[in-house]
């Protein structure tokens, strides 16, 4: 063996940097307030889902999330429904963010799957720090799945499944997006 690396290690490294990559230029638009650009990342038909996180008792700790399309959520929205969300902030007139909320979103322990056909399935760990006011302050905890299409242009986010590790939310509002 000449010690060259093995081709599929390279390639695996590779999607992995690109997803990186993808993911540090969206929370760069998120936190820079470019939500109409961040639109332009996701897919026609994405699914975007944050379920309620609930208290379980010992030994029924993976049911510690509601049951999408049975029970609860913070969010089930596709894109129309983001790009509304996303228009009444532009408005100016959208009382959760006037003051406009500060936000910085930080992603780690990233795990990358090549799923086949141009999908790349993604599990991450996030932080999203927003501050409104002078005295208003949220932390938001937890983990994110996502599904990710490969396109011309890139990457496009197909689905995202959003965790929070926080049973109650202290925050005033959830006009943020993760």
């Amino acid at each position: 063996m000449d010690g060259a690396p093995n081709q599929s290690l390279m390639d695996a490294l590779l999607l992995r940097y690109e997803v990186e990559q993808f993911f540090n230029h969206e929370a760069e638009l998120l936190d820079s307030r470019q939500f109409e650009a961040w639109l332009d990342l996701l897919d026609e038909d994405i699914r975007y889902w944050m379920p309620l996180t609930r208290n379980q008792e010992f030994g029924k700790w993976q049911d510690q999330h509601t049951r999408a399309g049975k029970d609860l959520n913070w969010f089930d929205e596709g894109k129309f429904e983001l790009e509304q969300r996303v228009k009444q902030i532009m408005t100016g007139l959208h009382w959760a963010e006037e003051p406009v909320s500060r936000t910085c979103h930080m992603v780690s322990n990233l795990q990358v799957d090549d799923g086949g056909e141009g999908t790349v399935e993604t599990r991450c760990r996030f932080l999203v720090y927003r501050n409104r006011t002078e005295t208003e302050t949220d932390f938001f905890v937890g983990k994110r799945h996502d599904t990710l299409r490969r396109d011309a242009d890139g990457f496009k986010i197909a689905a995202r499944e959003i965790y929070l590790d926080q049973s109650v939310l202290l925050a005033k509002n959830l006009t943020i997006f993760f």
